[in-house]
């Protein structure tokens, strides 16, 4: 073991298992089909290798690369495999387990790996009568952590809590995966804003992203969620039209547990699935206003915010807090 310098400070009669993020077996491994482009680490602080990870857009055939990111909703893409592509850029530092943004990597989506167990809770394979614990995803973070099927945890309470629904409309056009605005909403576009128009098809749950460029919220360009869009219908006089962008205010409020942040998937009564984060209002993980990317208004009461996912991989060994652990996407049985 190397301390400030390089130094060796510490010697070990055994070495380490592994460094999470390594092959645990010689088992078959499957990697994510990335479309034009492949894919390329997130800001801004990039991917960190030996946790799940997600993407966006699905698909791009302009040829961008398809952006990774350690957080998001809805199931994994896949885990971060150790490369050896994480850069040290931290003066004097020894390692490091992060690939630096815009780097190309991939995604695994099958295979037998090493992970640290990073819940609260012992991590237990498969044995005498037990089923093996799942491997769940934080939504944060990419963390790994364990439990029985169908147990994910909230990372954030609220006892009086509402989503109020939002509505603007304004001028402009899409082409491909790029939203142009040539004339203002009267409400400051924002992260997952749902569009819909009436001159022409503009598929369904398509979203705002994030901006390209122009006044924030106002006129300028945006990145959408789908790549294939024409708006209005190709070869169309004029050539902008009226789009309506709906999206919900979440007011976070009562007894407040955990925090808030981008990312994370509400549950409650009269929350509508997959409805989640998509950026900050007044709140900034506590209490204040956040974006949803549903526009369907709920009344004040409990809202919670789920902390994590469970993915298709399971337990391989044992593990405590902390320790290391085999996950396998390839269960007994």
């Amino acid at each position: 073991m190397s301390g400030t310098g390089g130094f060796q400070t510490q010697a070990y009669p055994q070495p380490s298992m592994a460094v999470a993020g390594d092959f645990c077996s010689q088992n078959p491994y499957f990697t994510v089909d990335a479309g034009p482009g492949g894919l390329v680490s997130g800001g801004p602080n990039g991917v960190a290798v030996g946790r799940f990870a997600w993407a966006y857009p699905p698909v791009d055939p302009d040829g961008a690369p398809t952006i990774v990111q350690n957080f998001g909703n809805g199931p994994v893409w896949g885990f971060v495999h150790r490369e050896q592509q994480a850069l040290i850029t931290v003066y004097l530092q020894d390692a490091t387990q992060f690939i630096a943004p815009g780097y190309e990597m991939a995604l695994m989506n099958g295979g037998d790996f090493w992970v640290v167990n990073d819940g609260t809770t012992q991590a237990l394979p498969q044995g005498q009568g037990q089923a093996a614990m799942k491997a769940y995803a934080n939504l944060s973070t990419g963390k790994v952590s364990f439990a029985a099927t169908g147990a994910p945890t909230n990372a954030a309470t609220s006892t009086a809590s509402s989503i109020q629904a939002v509505t603007t409309t304004f001028t402009g056009s899409i082409n491909g995966d790029v939203l142009t605005v040539t004339v203002a909403p009267g409400t400051a576009l924002v992260p997952g804003a749902i569009l819909t128009g009436t001159a022409g098809t503009i598929p369904a749950n398509t979203q705002v992203i994030s901006q390209l460029s122009g006044t924030i919220g106002g006129v300028g360009t945006y990145l959408l969620s789908n790549p294939e869009v024409t708006y209005p219908t190709a070869g169309t006089i004029p050539t902008t039209a009226t789009i309506t962008a709906s999206w919900g205010v979440l007011t976070v409020g009562g007894t407040l547990t955990g925090t808030w942040g981008v990312g994370g998937l509400l549950s409650g009564t009269g929350v509508a699935a997959n409805t989640y984060i998509t950026a900050l209002g007044t709140g900034a993980g506590g209490a204040g206003t956040y974006i949803v990317n549903n526009g369907s208004g709920v009344g004040s009461g409990a809202i919670n915010l789920v902390g994590n996912v469970e993915t298709k991989w399971v337990c391989m060994s044992s593990g405590l807090p902390g320790e290391l652990v085999k996950i396998s996407s390839h269960p007994l049985g």
